[in-house]
């Protein structure tokens, strides 16, 4: 790793420091001249060259329109590098903190970037890189999750019952919504990939970006029950509707967006399992207990699904 990082022309002293990332293998670099570098170096056959392109491109175009995102440093003209049988991508070291989400300025300065993201993702669609929908993160995941027999058979009724059920769910709240557009995001922007800084957020690790409807990027800073989450929401879309208008309908689709992603995230370890790290870090996977705790989980969901949307009110 050291040797790929000194093939760009840059010179490490040694020091490496392991970042927290489970999908790719993420280091911050200590170089001969006092600086820093974070190097990404990419899971073999997750993305294809041409999907971590798009990702990259998307990525340099926010940047170039200063949207404060962490974009790939190009080197000798490319942003996606090679080292052996390893590809990689440098990036520039940025501090900062988790934002104060109970604050709504806050919140609504989030939300104008987000905004922005969306305004540049807009302009043109992904031609590589897979859609967010009921396919890519729901049938598809229980089909994996059954096909590698994970679901215990004491359980297995229950669970395909009740998943059954929640992809009926999400596709009805789809129908309620209506034909949502769709645009490119970055899809998994939670709090953990916002550092803030006494400029504002930066928005990092673009690593899942997709197509998907736009309020995937805001129901996951949600939290607290409806009333929190209704307050929230009106502090995000004050910011964001000073740059984009917001389609209301969407908002039919938060509950089924968290349904889609707790089918996924479930999908996810069992395909990483064959990673040491992966049954080191969830021990619990596969026992009785977790998979019992998914079936009431997704039968929350089903019930909140039915439930009346949250109001796009930023007054």
């Amino acid at each position: 790793m050291l040797d790929a990082i000194d093939s760009t022309g840059l010179r490490c002293d040694g020091r490496l420091l392991q970042l927290n990332s489970f999908e790719n293998r993420v280091y911050r670099a200590d170089l001969d001249d006092g600086t820093r570098c974070i190097a990404k170096f990419y899971r073999p056959g997750r993305w294809s060259d041409a999907q971590i392109l798009e990702e990259h491109a998307f990525s340099l175009q926010l940047a170039a329109r200063d949207v404060p995102v962490l974009a790939p440093r190009v080197v000798r003209g490319q942003s996606l590098l090679r080292h052996g049988a390893h590809r990689f991508a440098l990036f520039d070291c940025q501090g900062g903190r988790a934002p104060e989400l109970e604050q709504e300025t806050t919140l609504e300065r989030i939300g104008r970037f987000v905004a922005r993201i969306h305004l540049v993702g807009a302009e043109s669609d992904y031609a590589q890189r897979p859609a967010l929908d009921l396919h890519t993160f729901g049938t598809a995941s229980r089909d994996e999750l059954l096909a590698a027999n994970w679901i215990p058979e004491s359980l297995l009724a229950a669970w395909s019952s009740v998943v059954e059920l929640a992809l009926r769910g999400v596709e009805q709240a789809w129908a309620r919504a209506g034909a949502v557009r769709t645009l490119r995001i970055h899809a998994d922007c939670h709090v953990g990939n916002l550092l803030w800084t006494d400029d504002g957020p930066h928005f990092v690790d673009f690593d899942d970006s997709r197509s998907g409807p736009a309020v995937q990027d805001l129901w996951m800073l949600l939290s607290g029950d409806v009333r929190d989450m209704q307050r929230q929401l009106a502090a995000l879309l004050r910011g964001y509707e000073m740059f984009r208008a917001f389609d209301a309908r969407e908002l039919h689709l938060v509950e089924a967006l968290r349904t889609l992603r707790l089918l996924h995230y479930s999908a996810w370890i069992a395909r990483r399992w064959h990673d040491p790290a992966f049954p080191a870090a969830f021990p619990w996977f596969g026992s009785e207990r977790y998979w019992q705790d998914r079936i009431l989980e997704l039968r929350e969901q089903v019930a909140l699904m039915q439930e009346p949307p949250l109001l796009a009110q930023t007054a």
